[in-house]
């Protein structure tokens, strides 16, 4: 349940101002079709994180097991500060859009998140938590958490978050994370 609760928080807060929120108003904006761009969210997360969480499990598995925690802390506290920069809207028009709503979200999103730090945290969640599933299922929670509200609400909620409050925010969230881990390690657990 641990690993489910970090993947789920992580992200959810990780995602506050991310181009894949910016990517979402986008798309409602061109589609105004709500489900279709929900599912495609859900097929990307889940196919991307997945690869990242076997990424992660996979790294942590041929590691020594003492260098693990610390290079998952290491990786927490790069994390919290690769959130304090903002991200740029990378949504201009594309040839994608003709595809539909569903494949040209699917789409975007799988390659808005390569290489991003949700991605990156999932890579280090997995490597974190012997709980592979449930890391997959938690930061696929976590993006919905933090788009469908921007798919539902749109500009309105954007203009009113508090972008580096967020950010500061998840970057807090990530230091602890790292803290928890060396914890847990120098404690044995």
């Amino acid at each position: 349940m641990d690993a489910f609760l970090a993947s789920t928080l992580s992200v959810a807060i990780a995602e506050i101002g991310d181009k894949t929120q910016l990517l979402s108003l986008f798309l409602i904006s061109r589609f105004h079709r709500r489900t279709p761009i929900i599912m495609g969210i859900l097929v990307a997360t889940l196919v991307n994180h997945g690869l990242s969480a076997l990424l992660g499990a996979w790294v942590a598995s041929w590691l020594p097991q003492a260098w693990v925690p610390w290079l998952v802390a290491f990786s927490f506290l790069a994390i919290a500060l690769w959130l304090l920069f903002p991200d740029r809207d990378d949504s201009e028009e594309s040839t994608l859009l003709g595809l539909g709503a569903f494949t040209a979200t699917t789409v975007m999103f799988f390659l808005a998140e390569i290489g991003d730090k949700t991605q990156v945290a999932t890579v280090v969640l997995a490597a974190r938590y012997d709980a592979t599933f449930w890391v997959i299922v938690g930061t696929t929670v976590g993006m919905l958490l933090a788009n469908i509200p921007v798919i539902v609400a749109g500009k309105w909620l954007m203009q009113r978050l508090p972008m580096a409050t967020a950010r500061v925010g998840a970057s807090i969230l990530f230091v602890c994370l790292a803290i928890i881990t060396v914890v847990a390690a120098y404690n044995g657990l």
